[in-house]
């Protein structure tokens, strides 16, 4: 790919980076109040510009949209939309390994020393486990002088797994692991290569085999070479710029490169809690959850941090999910315990701060409660 250098201040917005049932009494938003709440951020000061949401409830998804799929054009986004779901991706990989766990080919006190000898030292004792639910204190490479240098020289670069790993490889654990929480993208990174050393199969193929066709999602794959988006797509924006084919989602690799839909993102979050990818016990493991493990930006409500997995208490009652930040995307799939309901919220630009975020969270529970009548 031919080299080019994105602005610093354009460059320091995008490395922002990378069922229980309703309360008793609670007020329930209809759709309608969803509706009201995309608006309003599409007409907010700074906001994006177009969003989406969908529910799935009763076997019928609803789809909720409003603003522009693309600046230049008149239309509103779709469920059918491409997109870059960015660390929603988690998810997925946390499907992946605990399917292993479940074949009991992999466990969750197994350590990076004993899977990946050629990891640092430093980190050999931390567990699949810590790995998952962000306890281990592995340095997060996204927040590295080596990622900022790749994504401001040469932003459509490809990168490997293995240049991502080298970034942080010198440096010590941030925390002794397990002792608490810090969002880590490394940490999923380590996860995929675990999950290819101990198969003998490359990640894309682990996806498309365990996660993507079980539950026939049909419009999400794992493009790490390619910058495109398969047509139709929802236009991903930093500011006033054009980042839907800016960066490479090799740099992000089982931490964030998957590309897929509004529906399909629904579908994979109900097979998920569904436990279509692995048993109860494995989901019983998935779901002992950290207090204070916020997803990266937060989900709406209370959040917990569990296995590749976070939980969100509301007003109207507590989902099940993953958020995902990436210039241009910020996403939210989140459903009941069983999988019976879901919901997501995709918004065109990368994670808003401040009254943004706050406005954004309070529309993300106006939809579950939606979603939770």
């Amino acid at each position: 790919m031919p080299s080019c250098r994105v602005s610093l201040p354009v460059l320091a917005a995008a490395v922002a980076l990378i069922a229980a049932p309703a309360a008793a009494g609670a007020r329930a938003p209809s759709v309608a109040a969803v509706q009201r709440g995309l608006d309003g951020l599409v007409g907010a000061k700074g906001g994006p510009a177009g969003a989406v949401a969908t529910l799935y409830r009763g076997g019928r998804l609803t789809v909720v949209r409003a603003g522009r799929a693309d600046v230049k054009r008149r239309r509103a986004p779709r469920a059918t939309d491409h997109m870059r779901i960015a660390s929603v991706t988690k998810a997925y990989g946390g499907a992946v390994a605990l399917q292993l766990v479940r074949d009991g080919r992999l466990g969750l006190d197994d350590t990076i020393g004993a899977r990946l000898p050629t990891m640092p030292p430093a980190w050999s004792a931390v567990t699949i486990r810590q790995l998952l639910n962000h306890t281990s204190g592995v340095p997060d490479y996204s927040k590295s002088a080596g990622f900022v240098d790749e994504l401001g020289t040469d932003p459509g670069g490809f990168i490997t797994p293995g240049q991502i790993i080298d970034w942080v490889r010198a440096d010590p654990l941030v925390f002794p692991p397990g002792s608490r929480y810090e969002y880590s993208n490394t940490d999923n990174i380590i996860v995929g290569l675990i999950a290819e050393a101990v198969t003998g199969r490359a990640f894309p193929d682990l996806l498309a085999e365990v996660v993507f066709e079980p539950a026939r999602l049909s419009e999400t794959t794992f493009p790490i070479r390619r910058l495109t988006l398969p047509v139709p797509f929802l236009h991903g924006y930093v500011g006033d710029e054009d980042f839907t084919s800016l960066i490479s989602p090799s740099g992000a690799w089982a931490s964030g490169a998957i590309v897929s839909t509004p529906a399909d993102m629904n579908a994979f979050i109900r097979a998920y809690l569904g436990r279509r990818y692995f048993g109860a016990a494995q989901q019983r493991q998935q779901m002992r959850f950290f207090p204070g493990g916020r997803s990266s930006p937060p989900g709406p409500g209370r959040n917990s941090a569990g296995l590749a997995l976070f939980r969100y208490r509301t007003r109207c009652g507590t989902v099940y999910g993953h958020t995902g930040n990436f210039p241009g995307y910020v996403q939210l799939a989140a459903a009941t315990a069983d999988g019976r309901r879901a919901v997501t919220t995709s918004l065109n630009i990368p994670a808003p701060t401040g009254r943004l975020l706050a406005r954004l969270r309070a529309v993300q529970t106006k939809a579950v409660c939606a979603l939770l009548r």
